[in-house]
């Protein structure tokens, strides 16, 4: 018998539940959950947020490239939604 993990493609938001919260529960980060539901303000219980595609959590080390971690910088925007790179940003690789 094999276990397969489903992950939703949408998730509702909780009470007290923060973007950080739920990108950390999903492997992604709170910019590219903001970016993926155009969100401008935090969101309210009971709101349904797409999840963006998972990915791995990574913390960014001094001297790494956009080109290092993600295969080129257009990878790497689309990834994060940011262009920005720096140390000990979490980005998704």
């Amino acid at each position: 018998m094999e276990l397969l993990l489903v992950r939703p493609e949408r998730y509702r938001v909780r009470r007290g539940q923060t973007l950080e919260q739920i990108a950390e529960i999903f492997g992604t980060t709170p910019r590219l959950l903001a970016a993926c539901n155009h969100l401008t303000a935090p969101p309210e219980e009971g709101e349904l947020l797409l999840l963006p595609p998972a990915g791995n959590r990574y913390a960014v080390h001094g001297g790494e490239s956009k080109s290092l971690l993600c295969g080129s910088p257009a990878a790497f925007c689309s990834r994060n939604a940011t262009q920005a790179l720096y140390p000990g940003q979490i980005v998704v690789l």
